[in-house]
C-alpha cells in the first residue's frame, strides 16, 4: 500500500511523529483491553451459572456463584470503561495530529501557489486553487490514517486476540482468518472503480466551485446582461454533474460493502458451525466459543475497519492527484542554481535595462513576442504602445519574470535576470497597473503592502506625494479605514492614487505602468498624473499604454504590432514618421488632426 505516489506526503505526516508516537503507545493498550473484554463472560458461563453438581464445577478460588458473578460485572464494568476512555484519547489525540497535518500541507501548498508563475494561474481558475488548498488538502489527514493510523490500531488488535484465540482453539481461529484473502481480493476488485469515481466527484465539484466564483465575481455584469436564469440553469446543470457522480460513486461503494459483508456472514455462520461441534464434543466448553465468537466479532470488526480504510484511501487519492499536481508542476520561473542577490548599490539608484532577442508565448506554437531587442538607459522612460494583443504588456511582464522568455535575454545592468535571485530582482520593481489590486484591509496597510514596516509618517508623506492625503483625510477611519473586496468603496482614481502610493513608499529604482489611466476621466487623470510624474522622477518606467497623451513626454516610445518592434523613437519622430502611432494619435485626438506640432505639443 505504500507506494511511491504518496512519498511527497511523507514528510508532512511524519512532522507528527511524537504524535504518532503516542498513538501507537495507546493503539497497544488498546489492543490488549479489547482482548480482555469477553472473558468476563466466560467466567460467568464457565464458573458462576454451571450446575454445582456438573463435572466442570464451581471451584475457581473456591468464591460463590454470587461472588465470581460480582467479579465478573465489576471486571466487564472496568475494561470496558478502560477501553472507552483509551478509545475517546486516541479519537481526540488524531483529530489534533490530523489537523496539524492538515495544516501544515495546505501551508505549503498556499505558499507553492504564491511562488507559481502568472502562466500557471492564467491556465487554473482561482476557485479550482481554492478548492484544492481547503479541501483536497485534507487527503493527508485520510492517507495518514489509512496508511498509519487504523492499520497499526486494527494490526495490533489483530495479533493480540488471535494471540488469545490461537490459546482456546487454534483450529477456530485458522478458520476465522481464511476469510482475510476473500476481502483482500474484493478491496483489489473495486480499489480503482472507488478511485476513479471519486475523481470525477472532486473535478465535477471544482467546476461547480468555478462556475459560481466566476459568477459572483462578475455581478453588476450578470445583473446588466440579465443572465441571472441562464445562469440559475447552467449552475442546475453542474449540480446535476455533482450529484450524478456522486451516485455512480456510492453505487460502487455499497456494492463494495454488500459483498464484504456476505462473506463476512457466511464466515460467522462456518465458524458458529464448527465451534458447536465442538461444544458438543466436549472440546471446548460454551463460555469458550462465547468468548471465540467474541474474538470473531471483533476481528471482523477490524478487518472491516481495514476495508473501509482502503475505500477511504482510494477516495483520498482522487484529492492527492489533485494537490500534487501543484506540487509537482515545473515552474518555468523560479531561482538557478547560480542566482544571487543584487547588490544594495542598485536600490538606490536608477537601472539599466536590455531586451536581447526575446521571444515568448503562452503556447509553444503561438508567439505573442518575436526577436524583441530594446535598450533602456537608467533612468529613462520607454512607454510601449499598440493595439490590444500586440505583446506590450507581456513584454513589461518578463522584466519581473512574471514569465519566462522562449528564448533571448533580459539584463538588468548588464546581468541576464536568470542570474538574478527572483526576491532581488523584484525588490527593485514597483508596479501600479490598470486594476490597482487593493485589499480588504485598512488604507495605510494597502499602501504600505510592499514596505510592511513603513512608519506612519512614511505612510502619509507617501499618501500626500501621491494627492491622495486629502480624500483619505475626508473617509470616517482616515487611514485606519478598512476597504471593500478589491477597493470597491473608492472611485477608479482614489485607488489608482493609493496604488501611487504604494508605489512611491516601496520606493523602488524600476517602475511599470501598465495602462494605469485607461480607465480614469479627465479631472481625475490630471491628479493622477501629477502624482505619477513624482513616482517617475529619477526612476527607469516602462509604461504599457493605450491613450497617447500619457506617453507624449516619454524618452523613448516603442510601438508593438504582432509582437514586433515596428516603429521606435519620440512622441515628434513617430508623428513624422507618420506611421501606426501617427495613425493612432490622430484618432484619439480628432482636433489636431491638421494641425500636430512634430514638437510633442497638440497645436
Amino acid at each position: 500500500m505504500m507506494t511511491a505516489r504518496y512519498k511527497p506526503i511523507i514528510p508532512v505526516i511524519f512532522c507528527q511523529r511524537q504524535g504518532l508516537l503516542q498513538l501507537l503507545g495507546l493503539a497497544v493498550v488498546a489492543a490488549v483491553l479489547t482482548a480482555l473484554l469477553p472473558w468476563p463472560l466466560k467466567l460467568l458461563v464457565d464458573y458462576a451459572l454451571v450446575d454445582e453438581n456438573a463435572s466442570t464445577g464451581n471451584n475457581l478460588f473456591n468464591f460463590s456463584p454470587l461472588t465470581l458473578v460480582i467479579l465478573a460485572a465489576v471486571a466487564s464494568l472496568l475494561i470496558f470503561s478502560a477501553n472507552s476512555a483509551i478509545n475517546v484519547a486516541s479519537s481526540w489525540l488524531w483529530s489534533k495530529v490530523g489537523q496539524l497535518m492538515v495544516i501544515d500541507l495546505s501551508t505549503r501548498l498556499f505558499d507553492r501557489l504564491q511562488h507559481l508563475s502568472r502562466l500557471y494561474h492564467t491556465k487554473h481558475p482561482i476557485a479550482d486553487s481554492l478548492s484544492r488548498l481547503t479541501v483536497d488538502t485534507w487527503c493527508v489527514f485520510t492517507i495518514a490514517q489509512a496508511l498509519l493510523i487504523t492499520p497499526i490500531q486494527n494490526l495490533l488488535t489483530l495479533a493480540v486476540v488471535s494471540l488469545f484465540a490461537w490459546q482456546l482453539d487454534p483450529f477456530l481461529t485458522v478458520l476465522s482468518l481464511a476469510l482475510a484473502p476473500v476481502l483482500a481480493i474484493t478491496s483489489i476488485i473495486f480499489g480503482n472503480g472507488i478511485r476513479n469515481n471519486s475523481r470525477k466527484v472532486r473535478e465535477s465539484q471544482s467546476r461547480l466551485m468555478t462556475f459560481v466564483h466566476q459568477t459572483l465575481g462578475v455581478i453588476p455584469l450578470v445583473q446588466v446582461f440579465g443572465r441571472e436564469r441562464r445562469n440559475s440553469r447552467d449552475y442546475q446543470v453542474l449540480s446535476d454533474s455533482v450529484v450524478s457522480t456522486v451516485k455512480k460513486n456510492a453505487l460502487v461503494d455499497h456494492g463494495f460493502n454488500l459483498i464484504n459483508g456476505v462473506a463476512m456472514s457466511i464466515g460467522l455462520a462456518i465458524v458458529l458451525y464448527a465451534g458447536s461441534q465442538q461444544v458438543i464434543a466436549g472440546t471446548i466448553t460454551v463460555g469458550s466459543l462465547l468468548v471465540f465468537l467474541g474474538y470473531l466479532q471483533t476481528l471482523q470488526g477490524e478487518a472491516e475497519s481495514l476495508l473501509m480504510t482502503y475505500r477511504n484511501l482510494k477516495t483520498a487519492e482522487a484529492s492527492l492527484d489533485r494537490v500534487l499536481h501543484i506540487v509537482e508542476t515545473s515552474d518555468e520561473v523560479s531561482d538557478g542554481e547560480h542566482s544571487r542577490l543584487l547588490p544594495r548599490t542598485t536600490r538606490a539608484r536608477a537601472i539599466d535595462i536590455e531586451f536581447r532577442n526575446i521571444s515568448f508565448g503562452y503556447e509553444a506554437d503561438s508567439p505573442v513576442l518575436k526577436n524583441i531587442s530594446l535598450h533602456i538607459p537608467a533612468g529613462q522612460t520607454v512607454a510601449f504602445v499598440g493595439g490590444s494583443g500586440s505583446g506590450k504588456s507581456t513584454l513589461a511582464s518578463l522584466v519581473p519574470r512574471f514569465f519566462e522568455a522562449n528564448s533571448g535575454e533580459i539584463l538588468i545592468d548588464k546581468k541576464p535576470i536568470q542570474e538574478i535571485a527572483i526576491s532581488s530582482l523584484r525588490d527593485r520593481i514597483s508596479l501600479v497597473l490598470q486594476d490597482p489590486y487593493l485589499l480588504p484591509i485598512s488604507i495605510a496597510d494597502n499602501i504600505a503592502y510592499g514596505k510592511p514596516g513603513a512608519t506612519r509618517d512614511e505612510i502619509v508623506k507617501a499618501a500626500t506625494a501621491a494627492n491622495a492625503s486629502a480624500f483619505i483625510r475626508k473617509l470616517p477611519g482616515g487611514y485606519k479605514t478598512v476597504l471593500g473586496e478589491r477597493g470597491v468603496t473608492l472611485s477608479g482614481g482614489q485607488r489608482q492614487r493609493l496604488s501611487i502610493a504604494r508605489a512611491l513608499l516601496k520606493d523602488a529604482p524600476i517602475l511599470i505602468l501598465d495602462e494605469p489611466t485607461s480607465a480614469l476621466d479627465n479631472r481625475t487623470e490630471s491628479l493622477f498624473m501629477d502624482a505619477l510624474k513624482r513616482l517617475m522622477h529619477g526612476r527607469t518606467t516602462i509604461i504599457v499604454a493605450h491613450r497617447l497623451q500619457t506617453i507624449i513626454d516619454a524618452d523613448k516610445i516603442v510601438v508593438l504590432h504582432n509582437g514586433e518592434i515596428t516603429e521606435k523613437g519620440t512622441h515628434a519622430e513617430l508623428l513624422a514618421n507618420d506611421g501606426f502611432y501617427a495613425e493612432m494619435y490622430r484618432i484619439q485626438h480628432p482636433e489636431n488632426h491638421d494641425n500636430a506640432d512634430i514638437t510633442g505639443k497638440a497645436a
